[in-house]
């Protein structure tokens, strides 16, 4: 099943039927050019559309769009808080755009030590892709593919926000302070892969 955010609202590809709001079944490419207005043009919060061949589904929803792909991490340090950005007044994971050549894991390191000033960043291991899509200026639709990777800090703390970038703040944040200070600000795909990190750290 695929999650993405369109506005903030959840779009639900999967094979069988799921319990939301509004349910389509996907017959062909317009099932999902519905979809997409629906949570664009309405008041409506999320949607699934369903069908049995989710691979087929998922190739015809990508070519709706140009893709970018990005990566970024979950940084952990040894007292084990996570580090987090802020930047247009929202909470966010430090992340950026894959440049040519690069790998997922050098993408994710890199934006890391850019945004966040920090040097020495150990890459663990990969967690998942989260998926929102948002328009040009020009109109073009863009579906944001983001690799996101558990990593390790455990260096002097250089941290400092990439003021070019529009980053006002760096802060490393324990589990109540996620909850009460950035869940409450922040996009729903970050809260997504927060939440399935904190549960992965769990088991």
């Amino acid at each position: 099943m695929y999650k993405v955010f369109v506005n903030e609202k959840k779009l639900l590809l999967s094979k069988q039927s799921e319990n939301l709001e509004k349910v389509l079944r996907y017959e062909n490419v317009t099932s999902l050019e519905i979809a997409l207005d629906l949570l664009e043009n309405t008041s409506l919060k999320e949607l699934n559309v369903f069908g049995e061949n989710i691979e087929e589904i998922w190739a015809e929803f990508q070519k709706l769009f140009r893709i970018i792909e990005a990566a970024g991490g979950l940084v952990n340090n040894p007292q084990g808080e996570l580090l987090f950005i802020k930047r247009l007044g929202k909470w966010d994971l430090p992340k950026g755009k894959m440049e040519k050549g690069e790998s997922r894991e050098e993408s994710a390191v890199r934006e890391i030590e850019e945004e966040t000033g920090l040097k020495d960043v150990e890459l663990v291991k990969f967690i998942n892709t989260t998926y929102h899509i948002y328009i040009e200026r020009n109109g073009e639709k863009i579906l944001k593919c983001t690799h996101w990777f558990e990593m390790n800090f455990n260096g002097e703390d250089t941290s400092k926000p990439q003021i070019e970038e529009g980053i006002t703040e760096v802060a490393w944040k324990n589990t109540t302070q996620i909850e009460d200070e950035v869940f409450p600000s922040t996009f729903k795909n970050i809260k997504l892969i927060v939440k399935e990190f904190q549960y992965s750290r769990l088991k």
